[in-house]
C-alpha cells in the first residue's frame, strides 16, 4: 500500500507517456528482421521453382525441397535477417541508460530465435501443403508450388 501509489505515480508520469514512442522505435528494425525472414523464403521457393522449370526432374525437386527445411537452421543464409535485428543494440542502449533496460542482447537473442521459429514453421507449412503434389502430373507442379508458396506467405 505505502508503495503502490509512488510506483503507479512514477509509471504513470516517467515511463507510460514513452511507451508508443519506444514501441514504434523498437518495431523497426524488428519488422525488418521479419520482412528479411520472408524475402528469403520467397527467394529460396522461387529458385525451386526454376530449377524444376528447367530441369523438369522430380528427383532433383525433392532434394531442393529437402534442403529448403534445413533453411531455418543454415545460419549463413539467415544471416542477414539476423543482421537487421542487430540495430537494436544501439536503439536499446538509449533505453539502457533512460529507462534502465538490461538484457539487451537477451532481448535481440529472442527475437532472432523468433526469427528462426517463423522460418521453421514457413518451410513446414510449405512441405506439409506441397508434400501431396509431389506426384501430380509434372506440367502443374510448378503452379502447385507458387501456389503453395503464397498460401505459405499469406
Amino acid at each position: 500500500a505505502t508503495v503502490s501509489e509512488p510506483a503507479q505515480k512514477c509509471c504513470t508520469e516517467n515511463i507510460q507517456p514513452f511507451l508508443a514512442s519506444i514501441l514504434e522505435e523498437l518495431m523497426g528494425p524488428v519488422s525488418s528482421g521479419f520482412t528479411e525472414v520472408r524475402s528469403l523464403f520467397d527467394k529460396e521457393v522461387n529458385e525451386i521453382i526454376q530449377d524444376f522449370q528447367k530441369t523438369n526432374d522430380i528427383t532433383k525437386l525433392k532434394e531442393n525441397v529437402d534442403q529448403l527445411m534445413n533453411l531455418p537452421f543454415n545460419s549463413l543464409k539467415m544471416e542477414p535477417c539476423y543482421l537487421k535485428v542487430n540495430l537494436l543494440q544501439e536503439l536499446l542502449q538509449d533505453l539502457k541508460s533512460r529507462f534502465k533496460v538490461y538484457h539487451i542482447d537477451f532481448v535481440i537473442q529472442r527475437t532472432q530465435n523468433f526469427m528462426q521459429e517463423l522460418m521453421e514453421n514457413a518451410v513446414y507449412t510449405f512441405e506439409q501443403l506441397f508434400s501431396p503434389s509431389r506426384q501430380a502430373d509434372s506440367a502443374k507442379v510448378a503452379t502447385t508450388i507458387e501456389k503453395v508458396k503464397l498460401r505459405v506467405l499469406k
